[in-house]
């Protein structure tokens, strides 16, 4: 699979990568935070990320004053296995290299989407990387064999328990989270967890690609 880098004019669609942030004590802090022994963990919100002066910086600069959170996605992945997206944009910071695969919100046909319509990017370390709320994402790819570490920076709230509702809708049944819609792949273990099977097409694996 082609894997471009997010200063390529191809992100554009996507996101794109926001200047003016220093991220070095953000990256220390990541680091400090060890690995899972298998797969990938997740948490919304870490309070030794949030006492880094970036959090103010991005609450008031990319996120224009609203509430916001600071956690990280961490691990050992390749596979695309998902694609969620939000209300908002994400911004994600790497600890190290990471990998995004992404596609777009207006390519869902039907409540399903082709996996070939997939488009890989890479990010460097320490960028602050935008990525747009109408950009299918998930979990990042790591490029080295000791995994990856990217900050995750949502709205506050995002990923909590979801709403108790009845469905008005098809994308209500997507929902599986606070601000979090989810399409997931059949050989995934979110669609072996009910998750809204809404992917076609491989599950994209980069390993041979890094």
């Amino acid at each position: 699979m082609k894997i471009a880098s997010v200063y390529d004019p191809s992100f554009r669609p996507y996101g794109r990568v926001l200047a003016g942030y220093d991220t070095a004590a953000l990256i220390q802090a990541m680091e400090n935070i060890a690995m899972p022994g298998e797969g990938v963990a997740y948490e919304p919100s870490i309070a030794a990320l949030e006492d880094c002066a970036i959090f103010g910086r991005l609450q008031n600069h990319a996120f224009g004053g609203m509430p916001i959170q600071l956690g990280m996605c961490w691990g050992h992945n390749t596979k695309l296995n998902c694609l969620e997206y939000h209300r908002d944009s994400e911004i994600n910071i790497g600890a190290s290299d990471f990998i995004l695969l992404l596609a777009k919100q207006e390519e869902i046909t039907d409540g399903m989407l082709d996996t070939a319509k997939i488009q890989a990017f890479r990010a460097p370390a320490g960028a602050v990387v935008e990525v747009y709320a109408t950009s299918l994402h998930y979990a990042p790819c790591q490029t080295e064999d000791t995994g990856f570490r990217a900050a995750v920076v949502l709205p506050k709230g995002t990923n909590e328990a979801k709403p108790v509702f009845s469905p008005v809708n098809e994308e209500d049944g997507w929902l599986t989270a606070k601000n979090k819609w989810l399409l997931a792949h059949p050989e995934s273990s979110e669609a072996g967890q009910g998750a809204y099977v809404g992917l076609t097409g491989e599950n994209i694996d980069i390993a041979k690609d890094i």
